[in-house]
């Protein structure tokens, strides 16, 4: 289990609420992370030309180019088009990714280290990955599904051919709400940390709440809201999610069935 991040920090909304800055300054914290008129425009060239190019030539041309604004790109790698990118430079793509069109990758925070996605993985169609001043991590071979939505305000990491269904919510933080009077947004926040292992496969619909791991080769059932650590080879459904069965049981009662046949 990661060790819990709750600390007051100013969230970047906030400092921009309370700071006086140019419009441009502005954006250039939210969206760009770099100060500088010289990264602010080098992003809005590159995004500006390339976004929006349809087909094989914008994927084409996102690959050369987005390499200028990335922290690092892989050979091989496949961005559609209309994804959004903010923080740039903190986000890593190794190689032959594939992401499909209208992600969001978003690397935003005060002093984390971003984005790293593992060589082979896919996100699909409107998948929003946010770091909230956490980071996110997949590793090699992770298959995201269209509208899945990953959180991270502390660390997030998602073990290598692991499957997410459509409409996967992983949820890696939250608000504390001790103070009725105090706005929510103005609280603390906290961050345990979620650890999903290898080869699991979560269901369409399925959320993993803040501070859950979920062992290697397990299987979230779809609709299930993870409240609690998984172990390694279950089956797990409902809501809250419990373990119906252990992976392995079957293998066993299958060479036992085998076994009296002969």
């Amino acid at each position: 289990m990661a060790e819990v991040k709750e600390k007051k920090y100013e969230l970047i909304q906030n400092a921009l609420e309370k700071k006086k800055k140019s419009k441009a300054s502005a954006y250039s914290d939210l969206i760009v992370g770099r100060p500088g008129l010289c990264s602010l425009l080098k992003y809005e060239i590159i995004t500006g030309m390339f976004a929006e190019c349809p087909g094989a030539l914008g994927i084409l041309l996102r690959s050369i180019f987005y390499r200028l604004i990335f922290k690092k790109i892989g050979k091989g790698v496949m961005i559609g088009k209309s994804v959004t990118i903010r923080h740039p430079h903190k986000i890593s793509i190794g190689n032959n990714v594939a992401i499909d069109e209208n992600v969001m990758l978003d690397a935003k925070g005060v002093d984390n280290n971003g984005i790293d996605i593992g060589d082979g993985s896919f996100l699909g169609r409107n998948t929003i990955i946010s770091c909230k001043n956490g980071d996110v991590i997949l590793h090699e071979k992770v298959n995201i599904g269209f509208n899945s939505y990953i959180a991270s305000l502390n660390r997030v990491e998602v073990g290598q051919n692991t499957l997410f269904a459509a409409y996967t919510y992983v949820i890696g933080g939250g608000h504390i709400s001790d103070e009725i009077y105090i706005p929510l947004r103005d609280q603390d926040t906290h961050g345990h940390g979620i650890k999903i292992g290898r080869d699991c496969w979560l269901g369409a619909k399925s959320i993993i709440m803040d501070g859950c791991n979920v062992g290697d080769y397990s299987i979230i059932g779809a609709g299930a809201i993870v409240t609690k650590n998984i172990p390694d080879f279950s089956i797990a459904v409902g809501t809250p999610a419990r373990v119906v069965k252990d992976r392995r049981a079957k293998k066993v009662e299958d060479a036992e069935n085998t076994g009296q046949d002969k």
